[in-house]
């Protein structure tokens, strides 16, 4: 069963932020760098904004190569999971975005305490240990907007806004997540994204 989150209060949908939901890129997105990607919104606010793509991965680099290169015994499983390319700033710095079952002390809570992201490398001991958070995706880089950029880039229609979905951003199937990210904006869109061109700009 899938589990959504829709904040509320001021990063949410009446201010004009959109902290802790899904930035859906429109078929119609001219940044190549981010066509098809599904960005979970870490931070939007009078400052700018900061988020995670979910949807991306990191050619040729598994969760076990980046536990090797940190010198950290590989986590459970990190053979088989690709790291995520969390967008184009920063590649070299990583973060975990995680259910919020796990805090640290440095742990950013997001979406009401359902989720957290986490950027120290004591979170990939404990997940190497088998006491981290039970959901994660392992990232390097972010996506970062300036003072009112992402503000403009919505209103020029380059992004659909939709409540975040926990199964979606941790769910394995990396290629399908634009498409199931669409298809929430609206019952008729189905999983056919040419069906909804006319909805761009809607949050």
């Amino acid at each position: 069963m899938s589990t959504q989150t829709t904040p509320s209060g001021p990063s949410g949908n009446d201010s004009g932020y959109i902290t802790g939901y899904l930035l859906v890129a429109t078929p119609a997105m001219p940044d190549e760098r981010f066509r098809r990607t599904v960005i979970y919104m870490c931070r939007h606010d009078a400052d700018g904004a900061l988020g995670l793509v979910v949807n991306r991965t990191v050619d040729d680099m598994t969760e076990a190569d980046l536990y090797k290169q940190l010198e950290i015994s590989p986590a459970a499983g990190a053979d088989a999971r690709p790291v995520i390319l969390g967008g184009p700033v920063e590649v070299q710095r990583g973060f975990v975005l995680h259910s919020g079952d796990y805090k640290r002390e440095e742990t950013l809570s997001l979406a009401d305490g359902q989720m957290g992201i986490t950027g120290s490398l004591d979170i990939m001991r404990d997940m190497s240990a088998g006491t981290g958070p039970k959901q994660a995706l392992l990232t390097l880089g972010h996506s970062g907007w300036g003072p009112g950029q992402l503000d403009r880039e919505l209103v020029d229609n380059a992004w659909l806004v939709v409540p975040t979905d926990l199964d979606l951003v941790f769910g394995g199937d990396l290629q399908g997540k634009w498409g199931r990210a669409l298809a929430k904006v609206d019952g008729r869109l189905g999983t056919d994204p040419g069906l909804m061109s006319h909805l761009s700009g809607r949050a």
